[in-house]
């Protein structure tokens, strides 16, 4: 046996979109239990079918197709599971509820498939989860006063209502009644009262009169209907019933009422006729004429026209225009434009919106560098065209406009220290013909400058000399000396040796020096036995200065010492004059010249050299070359100035010429004009010339020479002549004849006349443009404000009616106040012979009014506005504008409105006070000030003078930051901020140099031959070493102390005769470095005493290094290397070199510094509209933006965004209903039946706040306000109403709309919506007609910005044995309903049985209980028996001499007491309480008791115990 399986239907396929596609699935026969099978297993009848036609959807069938979602069902309740319900519902039934979900065409509503909608959208739920609320029964208000009685005299009467505040709801009980009534009596009546009433019926339908009727008076209907395209007035009549009724409500004869004369039961109407229009017009095309679906959809309209205006219809015509959204579609529709952002080439990279206000570099912007802030402008552009557009076209993110950027810093060129001055040379040793001569002195470039070496300074110092020589010989030593004759000791030669050297020190071949002057060899002295022995001359001392002038002079100078005094008969040692030598030394003049070089000129374009990087193209043209830039060289005297070429050597003076690579050239580049702007398509008042621009943005400067931008980016003209406006008016005809009720309806009416009456007449009406010109009556309906009156009621004078002409205007004032103006009538025709119409009491000729008394009162409302800047000005302090920064301060004022009002209280324009609408107060908008601190110290000196130190430099804080300025750095706490960078110091720097020995002073002395052990000194200077030689004498501690050389020592003074020993010289250079390695020298090693290991050390990074004219960015940090003797001891690196040390560090690396960044902020927009038209409280608002957050520690943001400022104050008008009048049936002697109330509507100022209620004045300020009232053009100032005839029952009118209220738990809206409620009550004025009565109405409607409101149970204090109980509001309404029955608090607690024993009364808990004074007596059961007065004891007090303690008694109960002088106290012992148990203090007093007896008893033990102590201690004694 074999069931057919089958997969999901799969997706639709097919070649076009709609209907005509196809879908197919699998289908297979299976085994029932599971497997597959054979396909003839399977019955070929049941098989399923594999494919299927189906509805492809493609992407545009989303306009076309969408989900038609019904509102949800009632909700409906889940069966429980739980039978028993609760007896307080808390929150309600928990339920489900359903809606219908269908997919639809959007044209026509047709249904389609679910897949189509599913495609774009899935199927929205159709079902969800609701809560049933809990039952809400009907909530009233607390009954109002009772009313007046009925009747003035007799039985009558009265009643008293009140409202509905909630309706009841989700199945609560309905509302009870709402009126309560009780008879009155009044006095007895003195006349009969009547029980009949005149009543007045309502008026019929107005009939049209009868064809006889018209065709008799044809011509005269002609004059009366006004033959018109839009309406058709049609006079008929209409008539009314009077009838006489009884009390109970029975028609009578009209015989029983009495009258005087029937009222008129008939008048004339208009036939009332709707409002007809044509059909609607055909769609217009959609005026979005591309498809996409991202940008809003466009707009189709169709319109109909009116063929017939209402008629006395209260229905007024229908919308006459209709407009939907759309989209166009098919195969020709073009695709939508699409906009985006384009932005311009970034500005020059600029440093100076980063300085903060105390940078002294302010003021020189070009020298900035580093770290900085690029702006660019932003435009929207059209997809595909280069033509700027409006930006609000462009909907995507906005394009940053600024942002950081980086000018690199120069690298300025470093120079070495000035080497010696060289010996006098010639300029070029090529040329040895001239005699010139110079001496130079050099110095090194020791970085790699910016820019190469072109800018760095002179590197070279000449001074002209004389005999200039290239080689010269150069004394290295003295040989011995050798005595003359091959004597022992005597005069004698030491011989120099010599090197030959050229000018820059370096040993060269001797040949050079053949024509240099050789050496002579130098007289010496031998000494002989018993003859003073001297030192070798020391070197000459470095030259005292560099060169030698008027005021200076060079002198260097040598000493030798006395090694052994001379002996008996030998040559005495000179004196110390003679021990030291001087000499002149740098002999040559300071007057030193250098070649002084300019700045590199602009390199200009060298047409015959190829341009070797002309594949550098921009925009299609080639604009890189090579050219030649030159520069100005100048021989200077240094201190003086230019001199001549000649002074300078020639062969050194520097390039005036070299090549350079021109940039490449940028041309300015704009975008093309935008399109003209539109000019208006429709007229447009009070504007009479419009014009209309275009404009371009500048997308790159010019740079390096390249084609200038053009002066115009903005282009306008003025636009063509716009249509003219035409304003339309309503223009009114003359009214027609006045037209009465057919005769042959009143004749029957007694003293009915043909000829005279009431009736109706009738008017034309056109629609004319301004100038009078004939316009359609549609723009009149559109523009002119409602339709004039087409009828009036009208007066057909009877014989002997009154008639005056219409009152004239009242007559103008003069200004004084209290005065009167007058307007008249006059009586016309036969009116001025009748003398009733000459009574002025009755129709009276002028009325009089009094003139208002102008007078006028200021005052200021409403709160002071934000501090403004006066427009298009910016004050602010000196030195306060930062560069970039959108900054206000400085003075401004704040204003606050004035309002004007009149003697009446009455808002009037601020002009009539003299005011311009506002007061206004200078203020200070503080400026923001930044943090201030001190310039940069001096760097101290590094901290070590060998090796790698610190050397530290610091600011001080001058001035806090206020108003939002920058903020401080991190601050220690003394308030500076410090910055610590490694330094090292050469070991070379400072050195020890020592003058030479003194001569031996020999302790013990032998005066006979001088000689022996003694000491001998020398002073010890540390000193700065310089290229010339030691040259200051520095501080000690500069030098290394353990180098240090010995000041003093230990020596021995030869004496005669002895071998005489001159100072070990220094090593002279090993010859052979092998050998030493032959040598058998040891030495033993001690670790840090004779030998050390040495390795190298790298210090900590610094901070990042800026260079001066940076403010933040790219900087460096650096670090040292150190070379450290194995003791910890920082040396000199040659001893690391010198074991050849790997160095594998980077002494350098690039850092950042954050920018400080400032608050960028957009311009203040422009003040808006005010928020209102009229009133006090209309505020005017402007804006700005955030451009650029601020990062760093640059200026926050100021927390004031938009200021507000108070609108000038205007009057608010409005045309206001008066109240209704009472209802009023308008016929003589009728007591009831239908009549009519009126209203007027007046024209009321208010402060535009909806709690004034406003102040009436004149109409002619409503004037310009199109008369509307609570959103209803149509007034209704008059309508009909019903005055209840004695006896009968009738609804009231409708109380006020209840406060609108949610419903809720726990004060938790459960979104059911708010509601409101009114109702009517019923009154009854004869208890016998209550059968006729109407029910009661309720009304309810849904309402917005509802309330949760509880309800809970209110009590007053107990007055006895009950107390008032009711229902409270949360708002404080007393109310019936809404409070739970089952925690009602109780009203009533009296006992049962009730408490009738004497001194007994009724407790809180429902039980008897006795007075104070009196304990209970209960019964076996539990209840009260009796109330026994408990015995009083009386305790005397000290003033009462004749009671004693002693003989206190009980006092007789039932006596008197005799104790009134109040000098003792009476106290109540009662132990029994109300419940007839023991109270709690006499357990108190029962514990306390036994306390004592046990204590008492334990005392005495004790006190026996220790007697039997003592007697046996006094037996064992005896």
């Amino acid at each position: 046996i074999g069931f057919y399986w089958f997969c999901p239907w799969g997706r639709c396929m097919g070649d076009e979109c709609g209907p005509g596609g196809i879908q197919t699935r699998a289908v297979w026969c299976a085994h029932v239990e599971g497997w597959t099978t054979l396909p003839t297993n399977c019955k070929q009848l049941e098989r399923p079918d594999n494919q299927q036609s189906c509805f492809r959807v493609c992407d545009w069938h989303k306009e076309l197709y969408d989900w038609q979602i019904g509102s949800w069902n009632q909700c409906r309740p889940v069966l429980s599971r739980s039978h028993e319900k609760p007896l307080e519902c808390l929150r309600g039934e928990e339920g489900i509820q359903t809606r219908d979900i269908t997919c639809i065409q959007k044209s026509n509503g047709v249904p389609a498939e679910d897949v189509i909608c599913e495609y774009f959208e899935p199927k929205p739920r159709q079902e969800q989860a609701c809560l049933i609320p809990c039952r809400q029964d009907c909530i009233v208000a607390e009954f109002a006063p009772w009313s007046e009685c009925s009747k003035t005299c007799g039985n009558g009467l009265q009643h008293r209502t009140r409202h509905v505040v909630a309706p009841p709801q989700f199945g609560g009980s309905a509302c009870p009644n709402l009126t309560e009534f009780q008879i009155c009596q009044s006095s007895p009546c003195t006349a009969e009262e009547s029980l009949y009433s005149l009543n007045v019926g309502p008026w019929s339908a107005c009939s049209v009169p009868h064809s006889r009727q018209i065709r008799q008076k044809r011509n005269r209907n002609r004059q009366n209907r006004q033959e018109n395209k839009y309406w058709d007035i049609q006079i008929g009549y209409q008539t009314r019933q009077v009838t006489c009724t009884h009390r109970n409500g029975k028609t009578a004869a009209l015989s029983f009422c009495k009258q005087d004369k029937l009222p008129i039961t008939f008048q004339s109407c208009v036939i009332t006729k709707e409002c007809q229009v044509s059909e609607w017009s055909e769609w217009t095309p959609c005026s979005k004429t591309c498809f996409d679906m991202t940008t809003p959809k466009g707009n189709r309209t169709r319109s109909r026209t009116i063929k017939q205006l209402p008629i006395g219809s209260e229905s007024e015509c229908p919308q006459l225009e209709e407009t939907e959204q759309c989209v166009s579609q098919g195969d020709g529709v073009a695709p939508c434009i699409t906009y985006g952002w384009r932005t311009t080439e970034w500005t020059e990279c600029r440093v100076d919106p980063l300085l903060s206000q105390q940078d002294k570099r302010r003021g020189n912007q070009t020298a900035l560098c580093g770290g900085g802030v690029q702006t660019r402008e932003m435009y929207c552009l059209p997809q595909y065209t280069s033509r700027p557009v409006d930006r609000k076209l462009c909907t995507g993110p906005l394009p940053s406009t600024s942002q950081l950027c980086h000018i690199p810093c120069p690298t300025e060129c470093e120079t070495s220290a000035w080497s010696a001055w060289g010996p006098c040379t010639y300029e070029s040793c090529d040329d040895t013909q001239a005699k010139k001569g110079f001496k130079l002195r050099k110095r090194r470039i020791t970085n790699e400058p910016t820019g190469g070496t072109g800018n760095c300074p002179h590197l070279l110092e000449a001074i002209p000399c004389e005999e200039p020589s290239c080689y010269d010989w150069r004394i290295m030593g003295l040989e011995e000396c050798i005595p003359d004759n091959e004597k022992p000791c005597g005069p004698g030669t030491q011989v120099p040796v010599v090197v030959c050297v050229n000018s820059d020190g370096e040993e060269v071949d001797r040949q050079l020096c053949r024509d240099a002057i050789y050496p002579i060899p130098v007289v010496c002295e031998a000494p002989c036995p018993k003859d003073c022995v001297l030192s070798m001359w020391s070197a000459w001392s470095s030259c005292s200065h560099t060169c030698s002038g008027k005021t200076t002079e060079g002198k260097q100078m040598r000493a030798r010492s006395i090694l052994a005094y001379a002996g008996e008969g030998g040559i005495q040692c000179p004196n110390s004059s003679a021990l030291q030598e001087t000499r002149s030394c740098n002999e040559h003049s300071c007057t030193v010249y250098h070649w002084q070089t300019g700045p590199w000129g602009q390199c200009i374009e060298d047409t015959s050299v190829s341009a070797f990087n002309s594949s550098a193209s921009w925009n299609g043209e080639a604009t890189c070359s090579v050219g030649m830039q030159t520069r100005k060289v100048i021989c200077v005297r240094v201190n003086v100035g230019q001199v001549g070429p000649k002074k300078c050597p020639e062969s050194l003076r520097p390039e005036t010429v070299r090549p350079c690579l021109l940039p490449c050239r940028k041309d300015c580049i704009v975008t093309p004009f935008s399109d003209w702007t539109l000019c208006p398509s429709s007229c447009q008042e009070g504007v009479t010339v419009k014009k209309q621009s275009r404009h371009r943005v500048i997308i790159q400067l010019p740079a390096n020479g390249g084609r200038e931008c053009p002066d115009s980016l903005f282009e306008e003209k003025e636009c063509e002549a716009s249509p003219v406006c035409y304003s339309y008016r309503w223009k009114t005809h003359k009214w027609r004849r006045c037209q009465l009720v057919p005769w042959y309806v009143r004749q029957d009416s007694p003293g009915a006349q043909e000829t005279c009456g009431p009736g109706l007449q009738a008017r034309a009406i056109t629609c004319r443009r301004q100038d009078g010109g004939q316009a359609d009556i549609s723009e009149c309906l559109k523009y002119s404000g409602p339709l004039p009156s087409l009828t009036q009621t009208c007066q057909i004078p009877c014989q002997d009616d009154c008639q005056f002409t219409n009152w004239s205007k009242f007559s103008s004032c003069n200004g004084d106040c209290g005065g009167v103006r007058t307007r008249k009538r006059t009586l016309v025709g036969k009116s001025k012979k009748r003398d009733k119409c000459k009574n002025s009491q009755l129709y009276p000729l002028i009325e009089n009014q009094f003139c208002p008394c102008d007078k006028y009162s200021a005052q200021p409302v409403g709160n002071w506005s934000d501090c403004i800047l006066p427009e298009g000005k910016m004050e602010a302090l000196l030195g306060m504008k930062v560069q970039g920064d959108v900054k206000e301060c400085g003075q401004g004022y704040r204003y606050q409105a004035m309002a004007c009002y009149d003697q009446n209280n009455r808002l009037v324009e601020t002009s009539r006070c003299n005011s311009h609408g506002y007061i206004e107060e200078a203020c200070i908008i503080p400026c923001p000030s930044d943090c201030k601190l001190s310039e940069w110290s001096n760097w101290s000196r590094c901290s070590k003078s060998c090796g790698s130190g610190v050397k530290v430099r610091s600011k001080w804080l001058r001035e806090k930051p206020y108003n939002g300025g920058r903020p401080c750095p991190k601050l220690d706490h003394v308030n500076q901020v410090y910055e610590v960078v490694p330094c090292h110091s050469d070991c070379s720097q400072y050195v020890w140099v020592t003058e030479p020995w003194s001569i031996c002073k020999v302790t013990n002395v032998d005066l006979k031959e001088n000689c022996g052990e003694g000491v001998q000194t020398r002073k010890v200077r540390c000193m700065l070493n310089t290229v010339d030689g030691p040259s200051d004498t520095v501080e000690d501690y500069l030098c290394d102390p353990e180098e240090m050389p010995l000041g003093a020592r230990k020596c021995t003074l030869p004496c005669p005769e002895d071998c005489v020993m001159s100072e070990w010289g220094s090593w002279s250079q090993c010859s052979l470095v092998r050998s030493i390695l032959k040598c058998n020298i040891y030495k033993v090693c001690t670790l840090n005493k004779n030998c050390y290991h040495y390795d190298y050390n790298v210090t900590d990074w610094s901070t990042c290094q800026l260079s001066e004219k940076a403010v933040c960015g790219n900087g460096i940090k650096t670090r040292m290397l150190d070379c450290v003797r194995s003791d910890g001891k920082s040396v000199d690196l040659k001893y690391c070199e010198e074991l050849g040390l790997e160095k594998t560090w980077q002494m350098n690396t690039s850092c950042v510094v954050e920018c400080p960044v400032n608050c960028q902020l957009s311009d203040w927009s422009p003040w808006s509209e005010c928020s209102q038209t009229c009133g006090l409280t209309g505020k005017m608002i402007r804006r700005r933006t955030i451009n650029q957050p601020f990062q760093g520690d640059g200026r926050p943001c100021p927390s004031q965004m938009e200021q507000f400022k108070p609108c000038p104050v205007k009057p608010c008008y409005r045309w206001q209903y008066g109240q209704w009048s009472a209802c009023k049936v308008e016929v003589k002697d009728a007591q009831c039946g239908e009549g009519t109330r009126v209203r007027n509507i007046s024209c009321v100022v208010f402060d535009g706040s909806t709690e004034d209620v406003g102040k009436v004045v004149d109409e002619e300020f409503c004037g310009e306000i199109e008369p509307i009232i609570d959103g209803n053009k149509k007034m209704i100032l008059e309508e009909t109403c019903t005055v209840p005839c004695p006896g009968d029952c009738y609804l009231r009118e409708w109380s006020e709309w209840s406060l609108c209220q949610l419903t809720c738990v726990n004060g938790e809206d459960l979104g059911f919506g708010g509601i409101q409620v009114r109702s009517r009550a019923v009154i009854i004025q004869e208890l016998e007609n209550q059968h006729l009565c109407p029910e009661q109405a309720l009304e309810t409607r849904p309402c917005n910005d509802g309330q949760c409101y509880e309800y809970k149970w209110m009590a007053s204090p107990w007055k006895g044995s009950s107390r008032t109980v009711w229902c409270q509001r949360s708002d404080g309404l007393n109310v019936t309903g809404g409070c739970l029955v089952m925690r009602q608090p109780d009203a009533d607690r009296s006992c049962n049985p009730p408490c009738s024993q004497p001194h007994a009364y009724c407790s809180e808990t429902r039980r008897c209980s006795c007075e104070d004074g009196y304990t209970e007596v209960m019964s076996s059961d539990g209840t009260l028996e009796q109330c026994t007065l408990i015995p009083v004891v009386v305790i005397p007090t000290m003033e009462d001499k004749k009671g004693d303690v002693k003989t206190s008694r009980a006092v007789n109960p039932t006596q008197p007491s005799s104790n009134q002088s109040g000098r003792g106290r009476t106290w109540f012992l009662q132990p029994f309480g109300p419940d007839g148990r023991l109270k709690t203090w006499v357990y108190g007093v029962a514990a306390g008791a036994f306390v004592l007896l046990i204590f008492i008893v334990s005392m005495i033990y004790l006190a026996c115990k220790e007697q039997n102590l003592l007697f046996i201690e006094e037996k064992k004694m005896h």
